[in-house]
């Protein structure tokens, strides 16, 4: 039961994940060889020659003479027949991995694995994978191994998912900025509580030069500077690949210093506890929800512990006796080094470039003066970082140039503070967009989900299907005799053949057995005949299994069918929901157009799963052995459907769309 839910870093999970599916998937049969071949013609390509790509939305695709290149580099007449679907999808994933997705910032690779980095967080996420084929691109972009594709068996959204409890509450410090979302799809109001202790972190204005090798160069002499007086130092980078940057430039210049990303994910709470150390420099890849205070003069804990490392004794080994005393050694340690930190100013926090969302940038911030604690943090930026170059202004490029920005020399103006948080608050809406956009189209799907659950949740719990099954057989006739015996046709109109073929595969019945006197029966008659002879069919099989087993088959049955067709409907719903956005250009609203089709898709599937279901049931073969020692219950074999009776009556059961209990179908 989703009763309540209390949420840590709740931001971080309902904002910040929102656009991730929470997703149950299994392996597929197909081959992953097409990924190596489309990875080579992908290194091919060349920007604007070949493709167009968008970084403000992420987008990337083949232009005409990309496509050119690409029915000639694959020998096809055209790229775009239906029969090339799968040769596109693996061309547009590849496009991404090579174009939208950057090695040690979006991923690493490590043991020759792709593994994703957490944008917000810095951290590795080992396990997950991107869907879609995604990641198997850039498997083959970085030369691993390309692991089989997996198929959605189930998936729902962060935001479905915790819209289920009854009652929601969260936690986290960076809230505020957020309000408006928290309320438009949770319903939930943000109060913000005040601080324990006064605030006494000094938050300078960010200074703005026009290169990152100025940015860096600056970023890199002020804490040299700040290492000189001792002053400890905390410095925000937004990806692996630039925290190693700027490693690389301190280790030329003789600071010692330690880096907190992704690649040394095992260090954090080490790194993290002495960062407030004097003469301490700690290189950290996106601090969100890292959730380790920094205390000034550093962690006694910590140092007690790395004191007994020293001594020759394992911490968790250690008496207590041992442990206090190295405990009070480093209390008075930390203590000493805290008032002298606190006399420098505090912890000093660097960031060197702003974040898409003035959350994270609020976080880094907030590691610095907490509990009271004096401390101060500015950003240093630059006209080439992302953020800028993708989203800041003409307007601001323009003050730069009047302002007449010389070499090494930054900018430090209240508008151009305001003008970043602009393009923050910018890409904000953008993604808050995106995020509704996808819980839209996702409640499409929330509604079928619940559905199918139900269902599945009542077989599970022991739901008697039989007169569910009946029911079935009963719509199933109609629906059959409708079509090949329409009951306002005369009798020598119906098409027997057609009605025989359709029932045999469908019950594998056989018309000819029940002696029927086609020239004097009515449709009545015919219907009756039909449902005593399919319940006598039933019977037996229960008859033989006992009806406490046939139950547990009947559960069985209905499980796996639906299993199989949820499966194949949630791929069917990805490809509408891919081609979908096409709608637009004639004139009609997408999500208007998917909400329609994914409801006729979704009767469909209903449908087949009732179809199959009774289908399985009578191939049902029992088969009763004698008893064999050591063995109390006589063995029960299911025999899967043959090929030739689905071939004998498929071409009939393709137009079949028998009624859901309940239900009457127009005529």
């Amino acid at each position: 039961e989703f009763n309540y839910a209390i949420v840590d870093e709740v931001d971080s999970i309902l904002i910040d994940e929102a656009r991730t599916p929470l997703i149950i998937s299994g392996p597929t049969q197909e081959s992953t060889q097409l990924y190596y071949k489309v990875d080579r013609f992908t290194r091919r390509l060349q920007k604007e020659k070949h493709f167009t790509l968008d970084e403000k939305t992420k987008t990337v695709a083949l232009n005409e003479n990309g496509v050119a290149e690409a029915e000639k580099y694959f020998s096809v007449p055209n790229l775009y027949d239906l029969n090339y679907m799968d040769l596109v999808h693996a061309i547009n994933q590849s496009l991404k991995a090579h174009f939208l997705f950057n090695r040690d910032v979006d991923y690493m690779v490590k043991d020759g694995q792709v593994i994703i980095v957490d944008e917000f967080t810095g951290r590795l996420m080992p396990g997950r994978r991107y869907s879609d084929g995604l990641h198997q691109a850039l498997e083959a972009k970085e030369g691993v191994k390309v692991e089989e594709e997996y198929q959605t068996l189930a998936s729902i959204t962060f935001q479905n998912y915790f819209r289920m409890y009854k009652k929601l509450a969260g936690m986290t410090g960076t809230a505020a900025t957020e309000a408006a979302e928290f309320m438009h799809i949770y319903k939930l109001d943000v109060v913000e509580i005040p601080t324990n202790k006064p605030l006494r972190r000094i938050e300078h204005p960010d200074v703005i030069y026009r290169t990152a090798r100025e940015k860096w160069n600056a970023v890199s002499e002020e804490i040299i500077e700040l290492n000189k007086i001792g002053r400890p130092v905390l410095v925000g980078t937004i990806s692996i690949e630039k925290s190693e940057k700027l490693s690389a430039m301190l280790r030329k210049k003789g600071i010692k210093h330690v880096v907190l990303n992704a690649k040394y994910h095992e260090l954090e709470a080490q790194i993290i506890a002495q960062a407030g150390r004097i003469g301490a420099v700690t290189i950290a890849t996106n601090m969100a929800g890292r959730g380790v205070d920094i205390l000034l003069g550093g962690n006694p804990e910590f140092l007690a512990k790395e004191a007994l490392k020293k001594a020759g004794l394992d911490p968790g080994q250690a008496t207590p006796e041992q442990f206090q005393k190295a405990y009070e050694e480093a209390l008075k340690i930390t203590q000493e080094e805290h008032e002298k930190v606190v006399a420098l100013g505090g912890l000093q926090i660097v960031g060197t470039e702003r974040h898409e969302s003035r959350r994270i940038d609020n976080q880094l911030r907030g590691r610095a003066g907490r509990q009271g604690d004096p401390g101060s943090s500015r950003f240093y930026l630059s006209l080439e970082d992302d953020l800028m170059r993708i989203f800041g202004s003409d307007r601001l490029s323009g003050l730069m140039a009047r302002i007449g920005m010389s070499e090494g020399v930054p900018i430090q103006h209240p508008m151009v503070t305001r003008a970043i948080e602009r393009a923050q608050k910018q890409v904000e809406a953008q993604n808050f967009s995106i995020r509704k956009h996808l819980l839209e189209y996702d409640d499409v799907m929330n509604k079928q989900r619940e559905t199918i659950y139900r269902q599945r949740r009542e077989i599970l719990e022991g739901k008697d299907l039989r007169d569910y099954f009946f029911n079935l057989f009963d719509s199933l006739i109609e629906w059959y005799l409708d079509q090949y015996a329409n009951k306002d046709k005369h009798p020598d109109d119906w098409d027997r053949e057609a009605l025989q073929q359709a029932l045999f595969a469908q019950f594998s019945i056989d018309l000819s057995q029940l002696n029927l006197k086609w020239d004097e029966i009515t449709y009545e008659e015919l219907y009756s005949a039909l449902s005593n002879h399919i319940r006598e069919i039933y019977s037996q099989k229960e008859k033989l299994l006992a009806p406490e087993r046939m139950r547990e088959f009947e559960r069985l049955i209905l499980l796996q069918v639906i299993d199989a067709r949820w499966k194949d409907h949630l791929l069917e719903m990805d490809y509408l929901k891919e081609g979908i956005g096409l709608r637009g250009y004639g004139q009609r609203d997408p999500l208007i157009e998917y909400k329609k089709e994914s409801y006729e898709m979704f009767q469909q599937m209903l449908d087949r799963i009732e179809e199959d279901a009774v289908r399985y049931l009578f191939l049902i073969q029992p088969v009763v052995e004698t008893e064999m020692p050591k063995r109390k219950e006589q063995p029960i074999y299911y025999q899967k459907p043959q090929e030739t009776a689905a071939a004998a009556g498929g071409a009939y059961l393709k137009q079949a769309r028998p009624l859901i209990p309940g239900k009457k179908k127009k005529h």
